[in-house]
């Protein structure tokens, strides 16, 4: 059965995002692999060469850096970090420049900070950007903008792994590859006697979160709970993801066939809409609205808009419009949507019936705090 979904989203993809780690792209010295480089370059111009077009993802940028300017370590203080990551940034694009020109394709740099992706415009701007990018038969080359980015370097939102997620989610893509230095997600810890790599993931739980061993250290920032945390945005988006060794020979024409090669964790239901994904992992949340387990059921299992009624608590100075999270029992954020009312007046009307808003406030605009067409779920469990 996992064969035959491997085939059928093998055939149905047209658009694949690949994220390249760092710890697939540099050696033990540091520098950036060309060998390696060169390989992936052939496989993206053979998968181009099936009708299909590939965004590349591509990590490296402070390790090449670190290998060009000699350095045993990765820099701790912000501003040589970002040196390194200035200097690294164009050893990578040439090198990708480099493998891929040789296939008569030409590769276009994009580097992205986490506003760009928030601001609802620049969102747009990028997601037509990258589409006339594809429409000349160009291959972009995606990394975060480390040299002016401040936080990104710092917190793990620098991880390509969100990112690459993120830029699926906004092209639409069925179908994201994480392509890292192991075969996929495996059952145990992969040194331990009979170890296996998970074939097939059709739900990503609390049980497979517990899978990920992350090793501490080394160029990657990274590891398997980043990109356990990708595909779980993928999936529930309505993709696919696929985790598999990048060094593994033809790994992405094999991909590409459908073969049976690292872990694919497939979607939770049907494509999201273009809003909705841009609401949902995005925007910039700007408060938290706590809901009663009646309202989560309703939201998540029912498709239902949230109501005053179901409002317990919230947090944050928000206006009317704004993007708010929604949790439950003070746990994990489970949706986000665009609020119909400002923090104020949510205070005074949460509980509520619906007819007593305008009892309360003087007038009633919406009788949905937030309606179902602006609310996406983002977790189920």
């Amino acid at each position: 059965m996992s064969d035959q979904i491997r085939q059928q989203i093998a055939t149905t993809a047209d658009l694949i995002v690949v994220k390249v780690g760092s710890r697939v792209l540099t050696g033990a010295d540091g520098l950036l692999d060309a060998a390696r480089i060169e390989a992936l370059g052939r496989q993206i111009d053979a998968v181009c060469r099936s009708g299909r077009h590939v965004v590349l993802v591509s990590s490296g940028a402070v390790a090449a850096g670190m290998g060009r300017l000699g350095l045993p370590r990765r820099p701790t203080e912000l501003a040589h970090l970002q040196a390194v990551a200035a200097v690294g940034q164009s050893c990578l694009i040439e090198a990708w420049e480099r493998s891929l020109r040789g296939h008569g394709r030409h590769v276009a740099q994009v580097l992205l900070v986490a506003d760009d992706l928030q601001d609802r415009a620049r969102y747009l701007n990028i997601r037509n950007t990258l589409r006339a990018l594809l429409d000349h038969a160009a291959v972009p080359v995606i990394n975060e903008n480390d040299t002016v980015s401040v936080e990104e370097l710092r917190t793990s939102f620098g991880d390509n792994d969100r990112l690459a997620a993120l830029v699926a989610t906004l092209l639409g893509t069925p179908l994201l590859v994480l392509l890292s230095d192991v075969a996929g997600l495996f059952d145990r810890h992969p040194e331990e006697p009979g170890a296996a790599v998970l074939a097939h993931v059709p739900r990503i739980d609390a049980a497979i979160e517990s899978l990920a061993r992350d090793r501490p250290g080394g160029l990657s920032k990274g590891g398997m709970a980043s990109k356990l945390a990708a595909a779980r945005i993928v999936t529930e988006a309505g993709g696919h993801c696929i985790i598999a060794a990048g060094r593994e020979d033809d790994v992405l024409e094999r991909i590409g066939r459908g073969e049976a090669i690292g872990t694919l964790f497939t979607g939770r239901g049907e494509a999201m809409p273009a809003w909705k994904r841009w609401l949902g992992w995005s925007a910039d949340a700007r408060g938290t609205i706590d809901v009663d387990a009646g309202a989560r059921e309703a939201i998540v299992a029912g498709g239902r808009s949230l109501l005053a009624a179901g409002i317990a608590g919230l947090e944050g100075r928000f206006a009317a419009g704004d993007v708010v999270a929604l949790r439950c029992g003070g746990g994990a954020a489970f949706a986000r949507g665009l609020v119909n009312y400002p923090a104020e007046e949510l205070t005074r009307i949460a509980g509520l019936r619906t007819e007593r808003i305008a009892e309360v406030l003087g007038y009633c605009p919406y009788e949905e705090v937030i309606h179902r067409d602006n609310l996406a779920v983002i977790s189920r469990d």
